[in-house]
């Protein structure tokens, strides 16, 4: 067997290795991204299945705040008919703006403010957000190390070759980064 013959099958055996590997590494990250996804989607399934409970608890005490209530009730709706990873981020910032307006509003009620069952639902729905902020970290960290790898060389070419896309982070709308008025 020749030289060059030796030298050009080696050559390809480990061009075929690197797709192979590049390809099965492109595939775990775009799996690990949909893990992530999951993640976060428990988190927020976590907090929707809070959310009536503390919208009764809340109903009883405040009967002529119905806005509020009914704006935490259609972003919740909104949310349940979210079907994209996009449509759950965007109906998951609007239900964190009702939330707000919702908590907000308990500070105008004390006897409100002093019931258990509303601490505890509150403290529940404080916890899962905290969890969803960390899930969205982790997700958008997956993202990235999956969009640097299609769109670094040489694994790009394997990237547009397999079809692999980038993902969306999930981001913040623009109202949630302006900063918080707060009178006195």
């Amino acid at each position: 067997m020749p030289i060059w013959l030796i030298v050009v099958l080696g050559i390809a055996i480990v061009l075929i290795l690197y797709v192979i590997a590049t390809y099965n590494k492109l595939v775990v990250l775009r799996n690990n991204v949909k893990d992530q996804w999951s993640q976060i989607d428990v988190q927020l399934k976590r907090r929707f299945d809070l959310i009536p409970n503390l919208v009764n608890t809340v109903k009883g005490y405040t009967k002529h705040e119905k806005e509020t209530l009914e704006s935490v009730i259609k972003a919740r709706s909104s949310y349940a008919s979210a079907t994209t990873p996009m449509e759950k981020m965007d109906a998951n910032n609007d239900l964190t703006n009702a939330m707000t307006r919702l908590f907000a509003l308990s500070e105008s009620y004390p006897d409100l403010k002093a019931n258990t069952n509303f601490i505890d639902l509150q403290n529940q729905l404080q916890e899962t957000e905290n969890k969803v902020a960390m899930a969205r970290q982790f997700y958008n960290d997956t993202v990235l190390t999956l969009n640097n790898k299609i769109q670094t060389f040489p694994s790009n070419i394997i990237a547009n070759l397999f079809h692999f896309s980038k993902e969306a982070f999930f981001e913040a709308k623009e109202t949630e980064r302006e900063n918080v008025k707060v009178e006195f």
